[in-house]
Parts: C-alpha cells; sequence; structure tokens
C-alpha cells in the first residue's frame, strides 16, 4: 500500500513534469498564429442563414470584405450584407494563457504532493506514549475523547479535536451561567 502510493506520487510528478516542460518549448516558440483575429457576425440576410467568420487579419484589415469568404451574396448585394455585420479585432497573448496555467497545474500537483505527504506521516505523529499523564482529571478526559467514527477506527483527528474543545467549553459556558444564575437568586 504504502509502496502503490509512492508511486502514485511520483506519477503524477512526472507528469506535471512532462506537462510543464511541453507548455515552457511551446511557449518559447514564435508567435501563435491564433493570436490576432477578426471576427465578423453577420445575421440573416434574406434567404441566408446568419454565420460568424473568423479569420486571421490586421486590425486596419478587419472588415466584412476582407472576412467573409467566400461571399454569400451577389455583386450588387455585398455593401448591403456587410453594413449589417459586425466585425470585431480580437487579440490575446497565448503565452500568458500558458504561463497562468503552469501556475495552477504545480499549485495542485503541490497539494496533492502535500496530501500525500500527510497520509504518508499522519500514522506517525499519532502514536500514542503510554507513559505520557493526562493533565485533566477523569471526566474531563471522558469528555474530550472523541468518538471513534467510521470504519477504519481512526479517532483524534483535527476536527475530533476542535469538537472535544467545543464540547469542553460549552460545559464551561454552562457552568458559568448556572453559577451567575445561582448569584443572581442568593442576592435577590
Amino acid at each position: 500500500m504504502l509502496w502503490s502510493i509512492r508511486g502514485l506520487g511520483a506519477s503524477a510528478l512526472g507528469l506535471l513534469a512532462l506537462v510543464f516542460f511541453e507548455t515552457v518549448s511551446n511557449a518559447l516558440a514564435s508567435r501563435n498564429f491564433e493570436d490576432v483575429r477578426c471576427k465578423c457576425i453577420c445575421p440573416p440576410y434574406r434567404n441566408i442563414s446568419g454565420n460568424i467568420y473568423n479569420r486571421n487579419a490586421t486590425q486596419k484589415d478587419c472588415n466584412c470584405l476582407h472576412v467573409v469568404e467566400p461571399m454569400p451574396v451577389p455583386g450588387h448585394d455585398v455593401e448591403a450584407y456587410c453594413l449589417l455585420c459586425e466585425c470585431k479585432y480580437e487579440e490575446r497573448s497565448s503565452n500568458t494563457i500558458k504561463v497562468t496555467i503552469i501556475i495552477y497545474l504545480s499549485v495542485v500537483g503541490s497539494l496533492l504532493l502535500y496530501m500525500l505527504f500527510l497520509l504518508l506521516v499522519d500514522p506517525l505523529i499519532r502514536r500514542h506514549d503510554p507513559y505520557l499523564q493526562p493533565l485533566q482529571n477523569e471526566e474531563d478526559a471522558e469528555e474530550a475523547r472523541p468518538h471513534v467514527s467510521g470504519p477504519s477506527g481512526r479517532g483524534n483527528t483535527v476536527l475530533e479535536r476542535v469538537e472535544g474543545a467545543q464540547q469542553r467549553w460549552k460545559k464551561q459556558v454552562q457552568e458559568q451561567r448556572k453559577t451567575v444564575f445561582d448569584r443572581q437568586k442568593l442576592l435577590s
């Protein structure tokens, strides 16, 4: 079991490194031809259905005449058709997108490795020392002891410790309320 978890972690780390190097090598390549484009949205016109046209073009050539190919209307209706079309020049940075994805995958990968590390180290940390004397009396120890739940039988998790502390705090608050009300009755 332990070796399979370590092998899984090593495989995940290798895959993450492969993705990282592939992305970096692509980022160092020349500017991607899809980083700039002209997008024309043409609504329906007479018997022609609406369509979206994309083409790599410069900003000055971003108009219906340069982007819409083949022109779906005959020559005399081209101007009327192009007046209906809305063309936008779009530019993006694929390198920024790649770096963002690399950072995201690195964070997720490091969190997964940390989780695997905690799964491996957790049983070593939880070893109980039989010579350790409890600092609380018997009643508090019974109330603070978390209930073992689940099929694994593992107790004393962080959540269970917090719940135990919360129960002790609630008991202290109840005792304080009782004391205050008893004193108030005595003074009345």
